[in-house]
């Protein structure tokens, strides 16, 4: 069962929480990195989380005609059949979409895994993403309030932003400021609103000074013990016991974080961690060098021809995937995966 069944996606976060560890959420914009993502849980012998942003799914659908809804779908059901080869168990997801692209992205999305769903299959995805931290509090709970409906009945859990994240990610960007730091009240009104799993369970990406994009350690000041708080003041207001964790957080703008702050956010129930910045680069990285190593073989210099095999794309190709896949195993030994995967 390579990918999650609602019930297994369900049983996996249940595990992550009381294990202490999380998923890695890695983004994919082609089969090349979806084939590493799998590669890389595979050899971790870890199960994890393949994401798809409006921006990933846009390059997916063709440059032609950039359909997000095409490109994702399209990925999706590429990726119901090849992880079949892998021994691990993953959960399909949709990252950021702020509300000028929900009609163009979740909502249809969301209604092709509603009509597979009544014909008695799983959905495509098991996850979306609902950015409202752009949006007043307010406005981005009425809209999670919507989102969580429907997904529940097309037994799909939802993700939702409900405070800033830091820098930018697909055209949605917040300056680095007090703002990103998610407060109890901010919680007690998401609580407020989407209840604790009784009306559909989702995930929380709480800000505790999380930056998106590339930052050297240091530079951004993250504060992983804020999801304690949050958790305490949620379990004190509604009769939940101490040390009880109401929410599955995620951990958004992870590239840089110590080690030590990736284990407090673990501790404190961080279920499901974003990676990208660094997978891309580690994708990038071994093409980058072949393509110095071998500058004469894949430009036709001087009127020569070249040397097919180092600019055939399997040739780099394959290179990109390894780096990348390598950078996938070390995600889940942060993270406490490695050796986790549902037997």
């Amino acid at each position: 069962m390579p990918i999650a069944t609602p019930e297994v996606y369900n049983e996996m976060l249940d595990r992550a929480k009381a294990g202490k560890f999380a998923y890695p959420a890695i983004n994919v914009t082609s089969s090349q990195t979806l084939h590493a993502a799998l590669r890389g849980f595979a050899e971790a012998e870890s199960d994890g989380i393949i994401q798809m942003s409006t921006g990933g799914a846009e390059f997916l659908g063709g440059q032609h005609n950039k359909d997000m809804v095409t490109g994702a779908v399209a990925l999706a059901e590429f990726a119901h059949i090849v992880a079949e080869k892998y021994d691990v168990t993953v959960a399909l997801h949709t990252d950021h979409c702020p509300k000028d692209k929900l009609d163009a992205y979740v909502r249809p999305l969301l209604a092709v895994s509603e009509e597979r769903v009544k014909a008695g299959r799983n959905p495509l995805f098991q996850s979306h993403m609902w950015d409202g931290s752009a949006e007043t509090l307010g406005d981005n709970l009425s809209i999670a309030t919507e989102l969580l409906e429907r997904a529940r009945a097309a037994r799909i859990i939802l993700e939702v932003e409900i405070t800033p994240t830091g820098g930018e990610e697909d055209g949605v960007s917040h300056e680095i400021n007090d703002s990103l730091y998610t407060t109890v009240d901010d919680a007690v009104r998401t609580v407020e609103a989407l209840g604790l799993g009784d009306k559909g369970r989702y995930l929380l990406a709480a800000s505790f000074g999380n930056v998106h994009g590339v930052y050297k350690p240091g530079n951004v000041v993250l504060r992983p013990e804020l999801l304690k708080e949050l958790n305490e003041g949620i379990a004190a207001k509604y009769g939940q016991p101490a040390g009880s964790k109401p929410f599955d957080f995620v951990f958004h703008g992870g590239s840089g974080s110590s080690a030590e702050e990736i284990a407090t956010a673990l501790e404190n129930g961080v279920v499901k961690m974003n990676i990208d910045t660094d997978t891309q680069y580690a994708f990038t990285r071994p093409v980058a060098d072949h393509m110095f190593s071998n500058y004469d073989g894949v430009l036709k210099v001087d009127g020569e021809v070249g040397n097919k095999k180092t600019y055939d794309p399997r040739t780099w190709g394959k290179l990109a995937e390894a780096g990348m896949a390598a950078r996938v195993v070390e995600a889940c030994g942060h993270l406490r995966s490695a050796g986790q995967k549902i037997k």
